[in-house]
């Protein structure tokens, strides 16, 4: 097996992928159904700003408890528990839509309980992959997990696409539904890991005789909050990225999932919508297979950099929404996503303590994600001022300037690269 296949070996791995991988595929679904499903009820971009919002606002609030939960628990139990919740709420989504007994306000309670669920496990599902690999083979079982997510994100954009239009917006919602159920199921395999301990830990002292033992007092919450933002806030160019991405997200998400299916609407049409979705996936695919094989000083330097694609389907989607230039800047979006995907996943994980990755990963999450439900909320409102499509191209300028405030940072320029050397029995599992 080629090495860029190594991580495959190993047997935690595979179930992690094959979950995430089926996972993706019904998640594909989800937001272009529900987009259109929101649609077909008011007609609103508003409306869909406010469940699109509402979900991604509640998921951002929960994001740090998560961080900690995956930090003291077995976070197995975490995405185990969550994806049968995510099952749940989901399949009620969809029987409401099925049914024609969906209101916005349902849609916007369901999302915020979907947000909830999704949050607590988040930071769990990003921390759990460095234990399933040994250290030297991280980078190609970053690549192939983000490789796995994007195969099948395109089956299933233009999939979805086809079932939206021919059918009812929710028969995608619920096969978002199922998917989560069976993740649940490949996910119960990950209690064999073996979870890494800090080194060298230190021992309590022995008590005199006749003295009773103490327990150390393990920290509270709060405790445990201010551990991970300490490690957080130590490292610049881990805050300067996240401060970027956090406009950067925030464009993207209003722009993209809010006006773009009012534009495709308009334009296109829902199926070849799908379509182009895919094609930004086709483009994170062939970045994946691009960032596996790459040996760079620089990773994080580049991708970064390669972040400015991102601004291209924006800008089109405001100034020239044609099918076939929209399915091309897609792709150039993909395909650069997922250069700075891979280097940043690589780099957290090459730079932060084990025992600390996944609080450190929430605040992370929390940073970047936090201006995304008012960039959705905004959208509508916005767009009904100056435009659908004058809004689209400011979003893709300021997509750019996202990027140039995280190459101001100096830290963020000249960060290396770690290049481990190989090691043996970095992954254990148990025999029971």
């Amino acid at each position: 097996m080629s090495d860029n296949l190594a991580p495959l070996r190993h047997r935690p791995f595979r179930f992690l992928l094959a979950g995430r991988t089926i996972n993706a595929l019904g998640n594909s679904f989800a937001p272009l159904a529900l987009a259109f499903a929101v649609l077909d009820l008011t007609g609103s971009a508003t409306d869909l700003g406010l469940v699109v919002g509402a979900r991604t606002l509640v998921n951002v609030a929960f994001l740090l408890f998560g961080g900690v939960l995956a930090d003291r628990m077995p976070k197995h139990v975490l995405m185990v528990s969550a994806s049968l919740a995510a099952a749940a709420t989901q399949g009620v989504v969809a029987v409401l839509v099925l049914t024609g007994s969906a209101t916005i306000p349902l849609l916007i309670v369901l999302g915020a309980i979907n947000g909830m669920v999704g949050a607590l496990a988040l930071p769990a599902s990003s921390s759990i992959l460095p234990q399933t690999v040994p250290a030297d083979i991280r980078q190609q079982a970053n690549a192939m997990n983000r490789l796995g997510l994007n195969s099948a994100a395109i089956l299933g954009a233009p999939l979805a696409g086809v079932v939206v239009a021919a059918t009812n917006p929710g028969w995608g919602i619920a096969v978002d539904a199922a998917t989560f159920a069976l993740s649940a199921l490949l996910f119960l395999p990950l209690r064999s890991i073996t979870v890494a301990r800090p080194a060298a830990p230190v021992e309590p002292p022995v008590p005199a005789e006749g003295v009773p033992a103490v327990e150390p007092a393990r920290p509270n919450v709060f405790a445990d909050l201010r551990t991970g933002w300490s490690e957080f806030r130590s490292r610049t160019w881990l805050w300067v990225v996240v401060a970027g991405a956090a406009l950067g997200n925030a464009v993207w998400s209003g722009g993209l999932y809010v006006l773009g299916p009012v534009v495709a609407d308009e334009t296109i049409g829902r199926r070849a919508w799908g379509v182009v979705l895919a094609a930004q996936t086709a483009g994170m695919i062939i970045g994946a297979l691009i960032a596996m094989r790459l040996r760079l000083k620089r990773m994080l330097l580049v991708g970064c950099v390669c972040l400015f694609g991102m601004a291209v389907p924006l800008l089109l989607l405001g100034a020239y929404p044609h099918f076939w230039a929209l399915a091309a800047g897609a792709a150039i979006a993909g395909l650069t996503l997922e250069q700075f995907g891979v280097a940043w996943e690589t780099t957290m994980q090459e730079h932060i303590p084990q025992d600390k990755l996944a609080r450190v990963y929430s605040y992370d999450m929390v940073g970047s994600f936090v201006a995304m439900p008012i960039g959705e909320l905004a959208a509508g409102p916005i767009a009904h001022v100056f435009g659908v499509r004058p809004t689209l191209v400011g979003a893709g300028v300021l997509m750019a300037v996202s990027v140039v405030v995280m190459l101001l940072s100096r830290d963020v320029r000249t960060l290396p690269h770690k290049l481990p050397e190989p090691e043996t029995g970095a992954v254990k599992e148990s025999v029971a």
